[in-house]
């Protein structure tokens, strides 16, 4: 018993723990890409705080768009 070696593992295994690292590296790079859109919706959300109150309450720059629905 004291012969056997536990960490020579198999072909199966070492697929198996292959598969399993590459979808923890995936998982991790997925998770800092949505903690750089958090902080970057953040930042906006944030430089919005500081700007005047009239700014955000100005007329929709919409409002100079016309549409013509009588030939529709």
């Amino acid at each position: 018993m004291a012969n056997k070696d536990y960490f020579d593992e198999g072909r199966t295994a070492h697929l198996m723990y292959w598969g399993l690292g590459q979808m923890a590296k995936g998982a991790g790079w997925a998770a800092a890409v949505l903690v750089t859109i958090g902080v970057v919706m953040y930042g906006i959300w944030a430089l919005g705080q500081l700007l005047p109150a009239e700014s955000k309450q100005a007329p929709s720059p919409y409002s100079a768009i016309t549409t013509d629905t009588r030939n529709v």
